[in-house]
């Protein structure tokens, strides 16, 4: 439905929506390397990239990423190419990302923290042409052993100690030479400095944003081999411009924004990077999260926009000495990944003045599909409202028919950040995409102000002698005692329930809780059938590679743990 169309009625969001956004706001279509040259024409001497030290402005940026797209072209990448970025966060993967898109390629994200295994299965599948990556131990290895076994031709290698500032280059090369890998020298390898060694004059792609895929995002591959969406640039940019719009006093040309999640993930690349340029922003980047490096960059670089996920947020509130470090500079918050619990979300935003807001996401939705206002109604347990130009539906698991308002089913998405559809897979595209809308996996309502809940992935509802328990309910009550840090619960096999809810819990530093205390703590919080029948107590819980707790490695460890002991 085109937003000429809309009514209060048909979208109940519209009663409520902030005096500040407008969800009937034009969105322009245009070429992902649009945001990159926009800010380069408005803020050209500004910072756009902080790096350990070093800084580039918004011209020099533009300037690199012209020289690594003529370099590109001169490898054979044109329009629809794919092109494996393997980096950290560093000044490198944003001047690869725009001089893939410039030179008309497609980047296709791979994780460095993957394993080798793991990278033969991406690369194979995206056909990847050329492949990116930096000499540093931990990655440099998986990149060369991915050549003869996928089609990839060429690797692209960058050297970490030339973004560093000279102290830090000595020191790295000196005293840390055990983390950097002597790069082999061959016809498959190509250094950073070479590519970029030209005048920068590519020639210009021609590029349709609707059509032509500016990245392929691959999902975390939870429910069987990951699956490669689809991202037109327009798709980029369009919910770039939503999620700046969603900033009620933005100070375009001044703000900030802190980089300590992963840019090969489509939160960051989109919510930190892409909308960081469509801001005019100075971006921050840290090469991994490191709690104590985290602090120390608030405190001392004074950052003002700070998306991360839950598991981020609570590591700082629960940070020894926390208090020695400035967090006061932080005005806005973007949590994303993973539920919110409201106990985090207080607490930060005591600590530092900020409003944290919760949104909503997906990698076939570029990913913000909808967020909770920075000023007005802030509904606690609530993702928001939709972004501009987006339709949220909810649908039944049955028959796909429209539910009413308060009713609970499967969170469906129309707008235009939904991707084009998944890489190869036209079976799993067209199952995805029924009706037009995209098919989240996610069940949820929507209430009468059009606030949007999430109750639990589809995938993760535990089925308990036919009644429906959801996780994130039970979580939810469990993380209200003052004791819990961390929970996550799974249904694991029952011989008479079928399934049943296992908790596993990471108490706070200095604090004791006992099973039998939390029983008795959440007799009048969860009925008889969601309360947990099993609790484990652990000293940390593990974590996914953007930092959200893993119900897959839990789920797996107990299956493991049962079929030992049978």
């Amino acid at each position: 439905m085109a937003a000429t169309d809309t009514n209060k009625s048909s979208f109940p969001w519209l009663v409520n929506y902030p005096d500040f956004a407008n969800w009937s706001m034009a969105l322009p279509e245009t070429p992902v390397f649009k945001l990159l040259q926009d800010a380069v024409e408005k803020f050209p001497q500004n910072i756009c990239m902080e790096f350990l030290g070093r800084e580039w402005t918004y011209t020099q940026t533009d300037e690199m990423a012209a020289k690594a797209a003529k370099g590109f072209q001169s490898l054979g990448v044109c329009k629809g190419t794919r092109v494996g970025i393997l980096l950290p966060n560093s000044p490198y993967y944003v001047m690869a990302f725009f001089g893939v898109a410039l030179a008309g390629g497609t980047v296709v994200n791979m994780n460095p923290l993957y394993t080798v295994r793991e990278l033969e299965i991406m690369a194979s599948d995206a056909n990847i042409d050329v492949l990116i990556t930096m000499d540093l131990a931990t990655v440099y290895p998986k990149a060369v052993s991915l050549l003869g076994k996928t089609p990839i031709k060429k690797l692209v290698v960058c050297s970490m100690a030339k973004v560093l500032t000279l102290s830090k280059a000595i020191l790295l090369n000196f005293f840390n030479r055990s983390k950097i890998s002597d790069v082999e020298a061959s016809r498959y390898h190509l250094l950073w400095d070479e590519l970029t060694d030209n005048d920068g004059a590519y020639t210009p792609a021609d590029i349709d944003p609707l059509q032509d895929i500016a990245v392929l995002q691959y999902t975390g591959g939870t429910t069987g081999l990951p699956k490669g969406a689809m991202l037109t640039h327009a798709n980029l940019t369009t919910n770039a411009r939503q999620i700046a719009s969603w900033n009620s006093a933005p100070e375009y040309g001044s703000e900030s924004f802190l980089a300590a999640l992963p840019f090969f993930h489509v939160f960051a690349m989109t919510v930190v990077l892409l909308c960081g340029l469509e801001c005019g922003a100075r971006i921050i980047m840290l090469p991994r999260f490191d709690l104590k490096d985290c602090l120390k960059t608030i405190d001392r670089k004074k950052p003002t926009m700070f998306p991360a996920v839950p598991t981020i947020y609570t590591a700082i509130n629960n940070a020894p000495n926390v208090e020695r470090y400035d967090l006061t500079s932080l005005k806005l918050c973007f949590s994303g990944g993973a539920a919110l619990p409201m106990n985090v979300k207080y607490a930060f935003e005591e600590r530092t003045g900020c409003v944290v807001i919760e949104g909503y996401g997906l990698s076939e939705t570029s990913p913000v599909v909808c967020t909770n206002p920075m000023i007005g109604k802030n509904k606690p347990g609530s993702v928001g409202l939709p972004m501009p130009g987006t339709i949220i539906e909810i649908r039944s698991l049955e028959d796909d028919r429209l539910l009413d308002l308060g009713e609970k089913g499967e969170i469906c998405v129309r707008g235009p950040q939904v991707m084009k559809g998944y890489w190869n897979r036209e079976k799993e595209t067209a199952e995805a995409m029924k009706g037009g809308a995209f098919h989240t996996g996610d069940i949820g309502y929507m209430d009468a102000e059009g606030y949007v809940f999430i109750v639990d992935r589809i995938k993760d509802m535990i089925n308990a002698s036919g009644y429906k328990i959801y996780p994130r309910v039970v979580e939810e009550a469990i993380q209200l005692h003052p004791a819990v840090e961390e929970v996550v619960v799974v249904g694991v096999d029952d011989p008479y329930r079928g399934q049943t809810p296992k908790a596993f819990i990471k108490i706070k530093i200095g604090e004791q809780l006992s099973e039998g205390e939390l029983r008795i703590f959440l007799e009048d919080k969860l009925s008889t059938i969601e309360r947990p029948q099993f609790y484990e107590f652990r000293d940390e819980l593990p974590k996914t590679l953007i930092g959200k707790l893993s119900k897959k490695e839990l789920r797996e460890e107990h299956a493991a743990t049962t079929t030992n002991n049978v």
